[in-house]
């Protein structure tokens, strides 16, 4: 089965659902004749559909921030309001994978190790550390987002970084060769080059808004830092652990989504 045709609405439709209800909690309800919410994601195809995911998740996170800022809460307040609302939607579940692999990339001294570590539930205090970080870090741009933008376009940001995050995870998904015999690529299948190619598109799509929003100089600084991020992580997991797991996904996802906003807010 390749890759579907990007004109087919119906399996559009039913991607969509499978990469949200794969990456959220959110409750969808059967999505057209060609959804099958009992299915196991198919994400040689389903993955071209992570950035429209990525928008549809953050969404509920988008729209409490939009509220939140319109009332006198402190920014500050209503952006880590926005990133505690997104972590419930997806149960922490790319905050997790970021956790293990830092777990496991400082705690272990071979591949084997550190896919132990990773495998392990159990956090660290790198992990920690590395939670820490990144919710501080996001919530801190995303502050400095809505006292510069207002919150409409802040939000319109914040889903943009979300798209985005999710397109470089999709293409280091098809670039890199799977960890383990028994991980995510060979249970489920990697996105094929179709597949990543439309999911650049839709990523693209995804960020028009913030286009529109930004300065030319602040995208473009956005959209290498999130670049250098995915390319380095991918270099990286290939030294340490000789290709990628869930675990490197999420931690892509968290990452590049964090140096985009980094990007985004350094330049007016």
């Amino acid at each position: 089965m390749g890759t579907a045709v990007v004109t087919d609405p119906a399996l559009l439709l039913a991607d969509l659902a499978a990469c949200t209800r794969f990456f959220s909690r959110l409750p969808l309800p059967r999505l057209g004749p060609s959804d099958n919410p009992d299915a196991a994601p198919y994400f040689r195809r389903v993955s071209r559909a992570a950035p429209l995911a990525g928008v549809l998740i953050a969404l509920p996170a988008a729209l409490l921030g939009l509220i939140l800022g319109l009332t006198a809460l402190p920014p500050l307040a209503t952006a880590l309001i926005v990133v505690g609302t997104l972590a419930a939607t997806t149960g922490a579940l790319h905050e997790d994978g970021l956790a293990d692999v830092v777990d496991g990339f400082f705690g272990g001294g071979t591949s084997e190790r550190r896919l132990e570590i990773m495998k392990d539930s159990r956090i660290g205090t790198f992990g920690a550390l590395a939670l820490v970080l990144s919710v501080a870090l996001r919530t801190i741009l995303l502050s400095a987002l809505l006292e510069r933008f207002g919150p409409g376009e802040a939000m319109v940001l914040f889903l943009g970084a979300e798209a985005l995050s999710r397109t470089l995870m999709v293409w280091q998904w098809s670039q890199l060769p799977s960890a383990r015999p028994d991980g995510l690529g060979n249970r489920f299948g990697r996105p094929d080059t179709g597949a990543a190619g439309q999911a650049a598109l839709f990523g693209a799509l995804c960020l028009l808004p913030s286009a529109v929003a930004l300065s030319v100089p602040a995208l473009s600084l956005g959209l290498i830092l999130a670049g250098i991020a995915a390319h380095g992580i991918g270099r990286l997991v290939l030294a340490k652990i000789g290709g990628f797991t869930g675990d490197v996904l999420g931690a892509v996802q968290q990452i590049t989504a964090l140096a985009f906003l980094l990007g985004i807010a350094m330049i007016p």
